[in-house]
């Protein structure tokens, strides 16, 4: 199972891997990019074997090029390791592999689809390598996954036609208890990612009778930056800090303008916060009727979605406990079932491909 260290396919991976175990699914992680921390290292060798590659990820490739030797790394790992099914993170990373063991993608979120909502306009011509990539990926898979239906629907606007796709919702190895909550709200993401609509939160954050805390990293690992301004910046916190945090936040918000499905606002329903959420498709799905929706390019709407809640205490209320009834239909048990369905699948479609081979 491919893996990074920098955003949410770590969470990913490491909570389906738990949820797998009880099948007897055993797992090599093999990462990719920026090299994990001593803490993602020692969790990921709990759960399984953790093989680091010195090749990028394909969104910070300067050139396609310096992907070339993936396809041969990844055969020669499934070989030495005995793999009997690849599990990929990134569509690009089935591109010209060369195995013979069943393949599956997750789709977590890729350029075109990014770019098609950020800026509603073809992609350039130097990153064009990104679509061709991806979608030899998807055609060369035997299955492929993404987390929302809203996502599956981008793909296929992005792509083409994706036989075979499949929806499985994420979910949370280990989900936050509630704690006693305290009048601020708060927002967790990477900021240097304009997706993630840091800006807008940040001029709401001047507005706000509560004090509006951010934690995430603010630079990319290609130079991207974001600095706030107005809200309180609490640091590029651990995982397990910032569900610390929504134990104590009456309200957690995510602004996002692209979000293929979104762990923070998992994590917050568990937690027992309120959620202000952007008036995206993928929330909308998600979380209708558990949240509060506001209009992502409007500080005027955020701040006013947050002032009501600050103001009303029986809505805070509510909606906390909508949200938290809604998480409990994303289980590690539901995801698991699901996932262990497609892989049974791909096995029984290729013992029928070789049997049809002979």
């Amino acid at each position: 199972m491919t893996v990074d260290a920098v955003g949410g396919v770590w969470r990913y991976a490491m909570g389906l891997a738990r949820a797998l175990a009880p099948y007897g699914v055993s797992i090599v992680f093999v990462g990719l990019g920026p090299a994990p921390t001593a803490e993602q290292r020692a969790e990921a060798q709990v759960l399984g074997e953790l093989v680091w590659l010195d090749v990028p990820l394909d969104w910070t490739c300067r050139q396609e090029a310096e992907l070339d030797v993936l396809p041969e790394l990844l055969r020669h790992l499934a070989d030495e390791h005995q793999i009997d099914l690849v599990h990929l993170n990134l569509p690009s990373q089935a591109c010209d592999l060369k195995i013979d063991v069943p393949t599956l993608v997750v789709s977590h979120s890729c350029l075109p689809t990014w770019w098609r909502t950020m800026r509603r306009a073809p992609l350039p011509d130097e990153w064009q390598w990104h679509l061709a990539r991806n979608k030899s990926g998807f055609e060369r898979a035997d299955g492929i996954v993404a987390p929302s239906r809203s996502h599956a629907r981008s793909l296929e606007k992005c792509y083409g036609e994706l036989p075979g796709l499949a929806v499985v919702p994420n979910a949370l190895a280990v989900a936050p208890e509630p704690g006693p909550k305290e009048e601020f709200a708060f927002a967790a993401a990477r900021w240097w990612d304009e997706s993630k609509n840091g800006e807008i939160l940040d001029i709401a954050a001047r507005q706000e009778s509560w004090p509006l805390l951010m934690a995430g990293p603010l630079s990319s690992p290609d130079g991207q930056h974001f600095m706030p301004e107005h809200a309180y910046y609490c640091g590029e916190l651990s995982n397990r800090e910032v569900l610390e945090h929504m134990q104590r936040a009456a309200v957690v918000v995510s602004p996002s303008l692209y979000e293929p499905f979104g762990l923070v606002a998992l994590e917050a329903a568990h937690a027992g916060c309120a959620l202000v959420l952007s008036d995206i498709p993928t929330y909308r799905e998600l979380w209708a009727d558990a949240a509060l929706f506001f209009d992502p390019n409007d500080a005027a709407s955020l701040a006013a979605a947050l002032e009501r809640l600050a103001a009303d205490k029986a809505l805070q209320r509510d909606l906390a406990m909508q949200a938290s009834e809604r998480a409990g239909h994303f289980t590690p048990k539901a995801q698991a079932e699901a996932m262990m369905a497609l892989y049974r699948s791909m096995f029984a479609a290729s013992r029928q491909h070789s049997a049809a081979g002979a």
